[in-house]
């Protein structure tokens, strides 16, 4: 069968440097980081005392009281960011197929914040369990894809896709799948996370995961820098309109870029450590290259993974040399989560938007906070360090990983 093209013709975003595309963008370009101290709970007895949280967000901008109230933080960021993005798309309800218009919108944790409020409340009550109706549709990770579908009556596939942080990558996958297998020809796709909650700090501190920078939360996040100790946790959530060409054609549709091919794979390897020389992390960008249909030298930027772990950087690295060769010292390399933190399941949703937003202006955005050279990492890479790039760009690749060792890669190009 004959695959059918498909392009990006809306976007909208809620991140921790801008609660729009457009303030988001341009507080990449500038460098901007939005780490700072936690404002949700006392950190007095936290390792990590910081994290980059949404400033500003007003859900009733969007919902109405009675609405936001039956959603978790996480949900009222996914609609935001997807009322966003269908509003950018000028998509005409009264004149679309509604049933050949889905949802597949993802979160990594989905409503942590509900959970941890309605045990501590029945923790406190001695035990009487007085828990809220709301509880669980509020908690579960597939009721942004609900939501959204509910608010517009689309009747398309809908539901939702959890793999950690490669969960929103996958979602995009999967809606271009749809779209370009014929199930679909217009899908509302991304991911949402709020999980700077005591549960979600608590838990990754555990790990050994966050940076514990304290003293200089906004350079903490530092991807390929000789000094990175840590992510830094972010939230908000993500939205794109992918639609098939023609039909985006017909309508007079703005297209942003087209979807060329994406990859996913597994590392079989450990729960939480990406494999030592990026074995899944090389596969993945193969797939999507193949999937693509493209030559290696078409891909002009990389947005990584880069969360700014001591493995997690080395092991991307040595994945991009490995499949780009030579060609690896002519890309623009860079993270932007060492801005905005590390969005967990909203983190390809975000940096696909950060990707679309380099093909179409034709500027790198930088990799902030590097200060020494990792001897680890070829000094010979563009990592686009400290200031935005403009340069060509004929095609984006932007990676993925989840803990459990799944991987994504999502391929953008101009139309």
């Amino acid at each position: 069968m004959t695959l059918r093209r498909v392009v990006v013709t809306g976007m909208g975003a809620v991140t921790p440097i801008g609660n729009t595309p457009n303030e988001y963008w341009e507080n990449l370009l500038n460098g901007q980081s939005g780490a700072a101290a936690i404002t949700r709970f006392d950190t007095t007895h936290f390792k990590t005392k910081f994290a980059c949280e949404v400033k500003g967000f007003d859900p009733l901008a969007y919902l109405d009281r009675k609405e936001a109230r039956k959603m978790d933080l996480y949900s009222q960021f996914a609609m935001a960011s997807s009322i966003q993005a269908v509003e950018d798309s000028k998509l005409d309800i009264e004149k679309i197929d509604l049933a050949k218009v889905g949802v597949i919108f993802a979160s990594g944790i989905g409503g942590i914040s509900t959970l941890e409020s309605e045990i501590k409340d029945f923790t406190n009550g001695n035990g009487v369990p007085r828990f809220n109706p709301f509880l669980i549709p509020k908690m579960i990770a597939d009721i942004a894809a609900g939501l959204i579908s509910i608010k517009y009556g689309f009747r398309g596939p809908n539901y939702a896709t959890v793999s950690a942080c490669a969960s929103s990558s996958h979602a995009i996958s999967n809606a271009y799948d749809c779209i370009r297998l014929g199930r679909a020809d217009i899908m509302v796709t991304g991911g949402a996370e709020a999980a700077i909650t005591v549960t979600g700090m608590g838990g990754f501190n555990a790990l050994r995961a966050l940076s514990t920078r304290n003293e200089a939360p906004q350079s903490a996040s530092r991807p390929y820098d000789k000094n990175r100790e840590g992510f830094v946790l972010g939230e908000g959530a993500g939205t794109l309109i992918l639609e098939e060409y023609e039909h985006a054609v017909k309508r007079g549709a703005m297209i942003y870029a087209e979807v060329a091919g994406t990859g996913m794979t597994g590392d079989a390897y450990h729960i939480t450590a990406p494999h030592p020389e990026g074995l899944g992390a090389a596969s993945v960008m193969i797939r999507a290259m193949e999937d693509a249909n493209m030559p290696l030298t078409e891909i002009d930027y990389i947005n990584t993974h880069g969360t700014s772990t001591p493995l997690g950087d080395i092991s991307e690295v040595k994945a991009i040399q490995k499949v780009f060769g030579e060609h690896a010292l002519k890309l623009n390399i860079s993270s932007t989560k060492s801005m905005t933190g590390h969005l967990l399941g909203a983190a390809g949703a975000i940096e696909s938007i950060a990707s679309i937003l380099a093909l179409k202006h034709q500027i790198v955005p930088p990799t902030i906070n590097h200060s020494e050279q990792d001897p680890e990492i070829d000094e010979r890479l563009n990592f686009t360090f400290n200031k935005a790039q403009k340069r060509p760009i004929k095609a984006v690749l932007n990676n993925t990983f989840g803990f459990g060792g799944h991987n994504s890669s999502v391929i953008f190009k101009q139309v």
